[in-house]
């Protein structure tokens, strides 16, 4: 008899036992599964964080007066609150769909607080072969594989101050997707001269809007971008 009831005990420990080491098991692979698709989660969130939208825009480079009325200029707009340009308002619909970091090409000297006259200026630079010194400067670049590079075109050129940042910064390696804003004249020679700048890096294929266009252009941008694969 107490054989029988020794036996029916142990019966019961070995199968208290192996409920238990079951649970774990479950238990353990159950957090490793949940690790991996937090582990997922967390790499498809940074997957842009590759991304740099750098761009040249004309009123984050000016001397603009205080309380100045946006809409009185069509080179000055406001996106989300922030007072800038045709350019540099595509350049945070760029951001914005890609997840990509915003980089404002800023000059020490700044430009008139109008455009006709800072286009001449403009022109007056090119002549020169100026490279104007830049007062903003990119501390990570290396965590950056692509970058979108966003202009006006001044005179059938990319203003002087993106050549002096080509040259600061040396790309290869990286993917240049070039981005201008224009009156009708597109990137003109401009791609040939990112080329020329950054030999080593790979310029893909850009995206030229109108300056009137550009605050509307938030799907053409997207298209542009699906196509590319920059978004889905």
């Amino acid at each position: 008899m107490k054989k029988k009831v020794l036996a029916i005990l142990f019966a019961g420990i070995m199968m208290f036992s192996m409920t238990a080491c079951a649970s774990s098991t479950e238990e353990n692979s159950t957090g490793s599964l949940q690790a991996e698709i937090s582990e997922s989660e967390t790499q498809e969130q940074e997957g842009n964080s590759n991304i740099l939208v750098a761009y040249f825009t004309y009123a984050e480079n000016a001397e603009l007066p205080e309380g100045i009325d946006a809409s009185a200029s069509a080179s000055i707009q406001v996106w989300n609150g922030e007072l800038t340009g045709n350019t540099g308002a595509v350049a945070r619909m760029i951001s914005e769909a890609t997840g990509g970091d915003l980089f404002s090409i800023q000059t020490v000297e700044k430009y008139p607080d109008n455009y006709n006259d800072t286009i001449d200026q403009g022109q007056s630079e090119r002549n020169e072969g100026a490279r104007p010194e830049l007062t903003t400067q990119i501390e990570n670049l290396d965590n950056y594989d692509t970058i979108f590079l966003g202009y006006p075109n001044w005179w059938g050129d990319m203003p002087m101050a993106v050549y002096s940042f080509l040259d600061e910064y040396d790309l290869s390696g990286k993917t240049v997707v070039p981005f201008v804003t224009s009156g009708g004249s597109g990137f003109s020679q401009t791609i040939s001269e990112i080329e020329n700048a950054e030999p080593n890096a790979t310029v893909e294929e850009g995206i030229s809007l109108r300056d009137s266009d550009a605050v509307s252009a938030q799907e053409e941008i997207q298209t542009w971008l699906r196509e590319l694969g920059y978004i889905q």
